[in-house]
């Protein structure tokens, strides 16, 4: 199975290199288009994506993770990124912010949590027919971050399928700031080069991670080198362990 994490900065990455501030206010313009080509082809059975805009204007009106979904020919989960008690959904374009996935097989659940503190606070849990996947956007600040990874410990735990767990971190400290939480989880990284992530044109900050449980068997790990958003893609190929049988599920 392949796994793709990405965060697309919205789709105006192309406006970004430009401006700074057009990450935020720019329109998508035809960068999706590119992000989409990019995706379809890697061909991966599941995506997350970090930073998707679900109808402002900067889209058109648009939702991208639907246009994305459509074109790919895949099922699609899309949560906002703010509680919906947060002030934050009172102010236009960030109410349209969020994170996605999409999938070629059926979704068999999905659960939408946040955390207790937090500007971003979305956690999301697909559940696939073999693994279970959890999507994070994590805080900027160092203190919530970790109230933040406390909180995801709890949550982690109380699933016993194969899980993965991935997302943009924000870890400014880079991998060690995730060392409790994988000690006490058995969570492992997906890529043990450690490789920065941010910003694209230049790598030099580890924010994006792939982290798994024992029983995911990672193939293959890359990080294309693309400067469609300003993070890195993150891609996975992986199996199942089957310790029953004894065997790799495929």
């Amino acid at each position: 199975m392949k796994f793709l994490l990405y965060n697309i900065c919205y789709g105006t990455h192309g406006n970004q290199k430009k401006l700074p501030l057009l990450g935020m206010l720019g329109r998508t313009s035809n960068h999706l288009d590119e992000i989409i080509d990019f995706i379809g082809e890697l061909n991966p059975d599941v995506v997350g994506l970090i930073e998707v805009d679900s109808g402002s204007y900067r889209s058109q009106r648009k939702s991208q993770v639907e246009e994305i979904a459509e074109k790919l020919g895949h099922f699609h989960s899309y949560r906002s990124k703010y509680a919906s008690d947060s002030r934050w959904q009172s102010i236009p374009i960030y109410n349209k912010q969020g994170n996605a996935f999409l999938a070629k097989d059926t979704i068999q659940n999905e659960k939408y949590h946040y955390f207790e503190r937090g500007m971003k606070k979305l956690v999301i849990e697909l559940e696939l027919e073999k693994v279970t996947f959890f999507l994070v956007h994590l805080a900027l600040s160092y203190k919530v971050r970790q109230d933040q990874l406390l909180h995801l410990y709890h949550m982690i735990k109380a699933t016993n399928r194969p899980y993965i767990l991935a997302g943009d971190f924000n870890a400014f400290l880079g991998e060690k700031e995730l060392q409790l939480l994988q000690a006490a989880s058995g969570l492992q990284n997906a890529d043990p080069s450690l490789q920065p992530s941010y910003p694209s044109k230049n790598p030099r900050k580890h924010l994006d991670f792939i982290l798994h449980s024992p029983k995911i068997k990672i193939n293959k790990f890359e990080m294309p080198r693309v400067e469609l958003s300003d993070h890195l893609p993150l891609v996975v190929d992986f199996d199942i362990i089957d310790t029953d049988a004894n065997e790799v599920n495929q």
